[in-house]
């Protein structure tokens, strides 16, 4: 069978233990704020971008870091669809606010990994171990 690889990146916001996560109108999961490459895009331009749509801030690329890149299997697709998800964090400029798609954002401890996909599971597993999620 053929794997489906999406390719993802995301941004790690952690303040005061807790990770910024998102919800898309019509979805049930939170996710770490990001989306999908357009084109040709380097991950930076779909991070700057992405976030912008999504939560009304611009990321300062002088201040990104990856974090890590982890796959899984795809919430709410067939077995065999992986999701790829490039992480990385930092700081901005601007007021986080919802836009675009995204209905709701919270900030999330570890007790909340289950109300996240598995490939953003696995980038709280790390969290946790490194001591910088709650």
């Amino acid at each position: 069978m053929m794997s489906v690889l999406i390719d993802t990146v995301a941004w790690v916001r952690v303040e005061n233990g807790r990770i910024l996560c998102a919800r898309s109108r019509g979805k049930d999961v939170f996710y770490i704020p990001g989306g999908k490459r357009e084109g040709a895009e380097t991950d930076l331009q779909t991070l700057l971008r992405e976030v912008e749509e999504e939560l009304a801030v611009a990321i300062l690329p002088a201040t990104v870091s990856h974090m890590g890149t982890y796959e899984a299997q795809a919430h709410g697709h067939p077995d065999g669809v992986v999701v790829r998800m490039s992480c990385y964090a930092g700081e901005y400029r601007g007021t986080l606010a919802v836009s675009s798609e995204i209905e709701e954002m919270a900030w999330f401890s570890y007790a909340d990994r289950p109300l996240v996909p598995p490939v953003d599971q696995l980038l709280f597993d790390d969290l946790k171990a490194a001591g910088t999620l709650a």
